[in-house]
């Protein structure tokens, strides 16, 4: 008799295969869910995410975060593949030359104790992986800026499994890049950063050193700035300070948009936040993902329940605007940057106890100073935070605890610090109720099982036997066959005895989705022996599970020592030296060979000219090399093949989206120079055949990463101003001899710290909708900070807006130093500049060159400037 019984129902889950070095096609859109530590971890697997990623050591975008030990990542990774989930392990920071072999050796130890795929920013730690570790999973991370078809396929053939894609890309934009036939990962929920991400030095120039490219992020964008003009007059209205400052994303609601855009993950952001906000966040998606999947509709008390549990978590309200194609004001959280979250009720009327509380506790004297009654339009629970503000004081809050659970509709009394005035608002700011489903999800024995088909077989004369199957990935089997099954001495046994025996799961991370009973009439067997034969079947698929990591592992303690097989400076220095002879040169064989090569026989005095008056100023003060913006040329009317015959390389933007081919592509030509932005004009270089220069916006901190660019078509690398003298002296000589490049730095000029799609003069809220007929954007304007700096903010004819850092850098000083390290052109920025200022500093970097050149020291760095981080560099 053969009969088969389906059991609970579960999500299914993506197949974890480390093996395999074929691009994945999971069978359902990822989940991936965010870790900072081992309770969000295990927060995030209970509440069903199919992958969760994390950072180890120092090299990763959340180093404040409480990370992981060895110890702690080998157990979370078991339980999470145990349970069908996936492990992602961020190492998305630009890696120092003399980091390589310590972030390799990272790399290495993770993928030991079990990680499934690396999310990485640099392109040198990239292409070290891909060479040396091949088996390993690759993807690319939001940090390396990619936003469009052709950057995607670059990754693609670069061999990355999966691009991260930019926050700001529209759901139109995802569906189109969808076509490259690569795993795309998209922002699904949380904290967007204000400028593109990978290209931000806001945080490195405005709080010492602390770089975003370096998981140091001290977030000034979330600070309060206001947008002023030349007469110093205050052009943004109260409550909305914080032009910086977005709102958080929340798809929730648009999931099969995605899906059907495309998405292959849906990424929650988070990594720095408590286990209560990531257990109920993966519940909501995990919950409305399913819906999607099912063809469901969730009921409107489904639905209302979903979004108060996401309004009750930390956000700064809500915003879809870039996944609409929009970067509007509806996007901006101007008037605050902290947790907002949800909005409950107002107070009718509130008033002083009377009660003497001096010399109290502060929480004694927030309970007995005043009591405010509050009107519910939404339900609070017991122990909820409860925040109160007014608008007319809007600064002027404070806090308590709900005395009791109440529904909608109801008035309650709450006691707090002092009287509030009528209606002042009151928010749920922390919510009791998610903190207490979240511990409880932590003390199960096991966070989540993972459902399994059952097959027994118990035919008289024949060993009894359990087969076990995963419903997500039906190729993890196992099987234990145990005693003899013999005909019944009493009662016989029956089909329900055994789906109740064999489904006791116990303590195994597996519960029975269905079952399929093969057996005779009139089987008797001891229970006890049933039992042990289940367990050596769970046994057995447990293993069956975890062999695959175990195998990567034992392949990668086979590996020779990275010092001896990673390309650093180091090693280049050392292997020419054990064969006596001098490095040789780096072909760039994805280089067109009929290219001309743009690299001056002597150092060149670069500069960024916005004017042709400029530009031929420029010239009679000594520039060898000019520079301009597209957009600049273009106001000038100079079409891509007069500004090669007049000697000016086209500036290409950092952001080449989609929407901004027509006009970018254009300025690339055959046999022209251009400064590259962004990997999609770098792969638009080498297609038609034109020299790519590399701006600085394409961090190149390490030979390996100027090794894989070089190979991929780029001439000449501008340094990263993050970079320290002392890291440009250790890797750019090796470089520089070794590969067929040249290296630049911007010597003089205000470094532009931020690009972003959403145009920061908004803030003014007098925005036109029209860039081109914008009065306000063709004035000079400035944020002012809280410590009195100004930094100059412009925006383009696109309505993106770039923000640059409030003093100018000034390192023609370290010119000597810079030409013995292999930096060959020195660039001058004088976007910002009139033409007094124009002249004195291009007159100051020609000379300060020609006195290097001629074995003399330059003159002092100009008045009022800064070396930026040439000394004291990024942490």
């Amino acid at each position: 008799m053969t009969t088969s019984s389906p059991a609970s129902s579960a999500s299914p889950a993506s197949p974890a295969s480390l093996a395999s070095r074929a691009p994945r096609h999971v069978p359902a859109p990822e989940l991936l869910a965010p870790a900072g530590g081992p309770a969000p971890f295990a927060a995030a697997l209970a509440a069903g995410a199919d992958a969760i990623y994390c950072g180890m050591g120092s090299f990763n975008a959340r180093r404040k975060a409480d990370n992981f030990t060895d110890e702690t990542f080998e157990a979370a990774c078991r339980a999470a593949h145990l349970a069908g989930a996936r492990v992602y392990v961020t190492v998305n920071i630009v890696i120092k030359d003399e980091e390589m072999v310590d972030a390799l050796s990272l790399v290495r130890r993770c993928a030991q104790l079990g990680a499934d795929a690396f999310i990485i920013q640099d392109w040198g730690l990239f292409r070290e992986i891909r060479r040396l570790m091949p088996q390993l999973e690759t993807h690319i991370s939001t940090q390396a800026n990619i936003h469009d078809t052709r950057a995607t396929a670059w990754c693609r053939d670069a061999g990355a499994d999966r691009v991260t894609l930019s926050r700001e890309l529209s759901v139109p934009e995802i569906a189109i890049i969808s076509q490259v036939g690569i795993d795309l990962e998209v922002f699904a929920h949380g904290a967007i950063c204000f400028c593109y991400s990978g290209v931000c030095l806001l945080s490195s120039f405005a709080r010492a050193g602390r770089s975003a490219n370096r998981g140091m992020c001290a977030q000034p964008c979330r600070l309060p700035y206001e947008l002023v003009d030349e007469k110093g007059r205050v052009l943004s209205p109260a409550n909305r300070e914080r032009p910086l400052c977005p709102r958080d994303t929340n798809t929730s609601a648009m999931l099969g948009e995605l899906l059907d855009a495309g998405a292959s993950a849906l990424k929650l952001e988070g990594r720095m936040k408590a286990p209560d906000y990531v257990y109920s966040i993966v519940d909501v998606y995990r919950r409305q993902l399913d819906d999607v999947l099912a063809g469901r509709t969730a009921t409107e008390t489904d639905a209302r329940a979903r979004a108060r549990q996401l309004k009750r978590c930390f956000n700064r309200d809500f915003t879809t605007e870039y996944q609409h194609g929009a970067s509007g004001d509806e996007m901006m959280s101007y008037e605050r940057s902290n947790n907002r979250g949800q909005l409950v009720g107002e107070v009718v009327a509130s008033r002083p106890t009377g009660r003497d509380v001096r010399g109290l506790h502060p929480d004694d004297r927030r309970r007995r100073a005043a009591i405010a009654r509050i009107h519910l339009f939404e339900p609070v629970d017991k122990g909820d935070l409860l925040e109160f503000r007014h608008d007319d004081e809007f600064d002027q809050f404070l806090t308590t605890l709900a005395p009791a659970d109440a529904v909608a509709g109801e008035t309650i009394d709450c006691d707090i610090a002092r009287a509030m005035p009528a209606g002042s608002r009151v928010r749920v700011i922390r919510s009791q109720r998610a903190i207490d489903t979240a511990n409880a999800a932590l003390k199960r024995d096991i966070l989540r099982h993972r459902p399994v088909n059952v097959h027994i077989t118990a035919r008289l004369g024949q060993p009894f036997t359990v087969a076990l199957s995963c419903v997500d990935n039906p190729s993890l089997t196992a099987r234990a066959t145990g005693f003899t099954v013999e005909p019944a001495r009493t009662r016989p046994v029956t089909r329900e005895d055994l789906i109740e025996h064999v489904g006791r799961m116990g303590t195994s991370p597996f519960q029975a989705a269905s079952f399929t009973v093969d057996m005779d009439e009139g089987c008797g067997m001891g229970f006890s022996s049933v039992h042990k034969v289940r367990a050596t079947a769970c046994k057995s698929l447990e293993e069956a599970i975890l062999s695959p990591y175990a195998a990567i592992a034992r392949d990668l303690d086979n590996m020779a020592p990275f010092p001896q097989t990673a390309l650093t400076a180091s090693a280049v220095v050392a292997s020419a030296a054990a064969e006596g002879a001098p490095a040789k040169p780096e072909s760039s064989s994805a280089h067109n060979d009929a290219q001309v090569d743009y690299a001056p026989t002597k150092p060149a005095l670069c500069v960024v000219v916005t004017t042709p008056h400029f530009a031929a100023l420029a010239r009679e003060l000594g520039a060898d090399v000019l520079y301009a913006t597209t957009d600049s040329l273009d106001a000038a009317n100079i079409s891509p093949s007069q500004a090669s015959e007049l000697g000016i390389i086209p500036l290409l933007d950092e952001v080449c989206r989609e929407g901004d081919h027509n006009r970018i592509d254009p300025w690339v030509l055959e046999g022209t120079t251009v400064a590259c932005g962004n990997i999609s004009e770098l792969a638009l270089a080498s297609q038609r055949g034109a020299t790519a220069q590399l701006r600085s916006c394409i961090p190149v901190h390490n030979l390996a990463c100027a090794t894989m660019l070089s190979k991929a078509g780029a001439a000449l690398f501008w340094l990263s101003p993050e970079l320290t003298l002392t890291e440009i002296e250790r890797f750019c000589p090796k470089a520089a001899t070794s590969l067929a490049a040249s290296f630049g730095i911007e010597v003089l000029g205000k470094p532009r710290v931020m690009t972003s799609e959403h145009c920061i003069l908004q803030v003014a809220d007098a925005c036109i909708h029209d860039c081109g007929s914008c009065r306000l954007r063709r004035k000079p304007l400035w944020l002012r900070n809280i410590d009195g700096k100004m930094l100059p903010v412009t925006t383009d004819i696109h309505g993106r807006s770039h923000l640059y850092d409030s003093s100018m850098i000034d390192i023609t000083p370290q010119i000597p130093q810079l030409l013995a390290a292999g930096i060959t052109h020195f660039m001058v920025d004088t976007t910002l500049m009139d033409e007094d200022e124009f002249k004195r500093v291009i007159a100051h970097a020609r000379r300060a060159l020609d006195a290097a050149l001629a074995g003399r020291t330059p003159g002092k760095r100009l008045q009022g400037t800064s070396a930026g981080c040439l000394f004291v560099g990024v942490d």
